[in-house]
């Protein structure tokens, strides 16, 4: 019996903000599939100890990718160190909640920085490889991008942002053979939406949601799913399943949203979470802009 080789084994993947949670559970799903990692990100020591763990020649680098000559030069040197990428996850994202009144602008901005503007310079540095080797982009969006919520407004725009920089790219890109995907996923079980879990503004989110969409996932559960659509070149991935759902009810959500809000959610008072995730990290010792 002939034994099928995996599909991405021997390729180079690259993953932002594979330090922890989605992240790192992707990079040790595409290790698990032959394929060798780059794992980047702000957190060195966990990203070191991660690409340690990893049962391929993986490596990691410390940046920030909002930063344009930073990626740059990363992704000059994951070429040197693991070969032309040919697949490219934006997974690098962070997060706050709290009512957009009042909210502290350098934060709201650094989520659009990160989420959005970084995704497109992930995607400006890596192009020429992917170009070489008519590879796969794959953005990580949300269940945000499909249907925005209160008190969430800079990750909601960021992830919606993000979405149409993805299809507008796709459509760019397909007649050069280069691919272009989007998993939009829910809630899932990582440090992030744990901590986020501390705040009365997002338990009282995730309250006012119906039980299916409130309840997250293993990011082991999800990042399976999202690499065997990278194995696929799928244009979209929903984890879970019923996501798919809310593309087509798309159109109707913004009222349904502002019903339930309407009921009980913004007759609470409620201060800002501050940032969530890592990736904020960056702005508290540069400023909210960087070079």
């Amino acid at each position: 019996m002939t034994v099928r080789k995996p599909v991405l084994s021997g390729r180079t993947a690259v993953v932002t903000g594979a330090a922890r949670g989605l992240g790192k559970a992707l990079a040790q799903e595409l290790a698990a599939r032959g394929v060798r990692v780059a794992l980047l990100g702000l957190e060195e020591e966990a990203l070191a100890r991660t690409a340690g763990e990893l049962p391929t020649a993986s490596h990691h680098w410390h940046v920030d990718t909002t930063d344009e000559a930073g990626m740059s030069r990363v992704a000059d040197e994951v070429g040197r160190r693991l070969g032309p990428v040919s697949i490219v996850v934006a997974n690098a994202g962070v997060a706050e909640a709290g009512p957009f009144i009042g909210s502290d602008a350098d934060t709201w901005r650094r989520v659009i920085e990160v989420n959005l503007v970084g995704s497109a310079v992930t995607a400006r540095s890596f192009l020429p490889h992917l170009l070489e080797t008519r590879g796969h982009y794959l953005q990580i969006a949300s269940l945000a991008a499909i249907g925005a919520v209160p008190m969430m407004s800079a990750y909601c725009a960021s992830k919606a942002g993000a979405e149409s920089f993805s299809q507008s790219l796709r459509a760019e890109l397909l007649p050069r053979g280069v691919s272009v995907g989007i998993a939009y996923l829910n809630w899932i079980d990582t440090d992030m939406i744990r901590d986020a879990d501390r705040y009365p503004v997002m338990r009282e989110l995730r309250a006012q949601l119906p039980p299916p969409v409130r309840g997250s996932r293993p990011a082991e559960y999800v990042a399976r799913r999202v690499v065997t659509a990278v194995e696929r070149r799928a244009p979209s991935v929903y984890v879970p399943a019923w996501l798919r759902g809310a593309q087509v009810v798309r159109a109707g959500l913004p009222g349904l949203v502002a019903r339930t809000a309407r009921r009980g959610l913004t007759r609470s008072q409620f201060t800002a979470t501050g940032m969530l995730g890592a990736g904020g990290r960056a702005a508290e010792t540069k400023g909210p802009s960087q070079s």
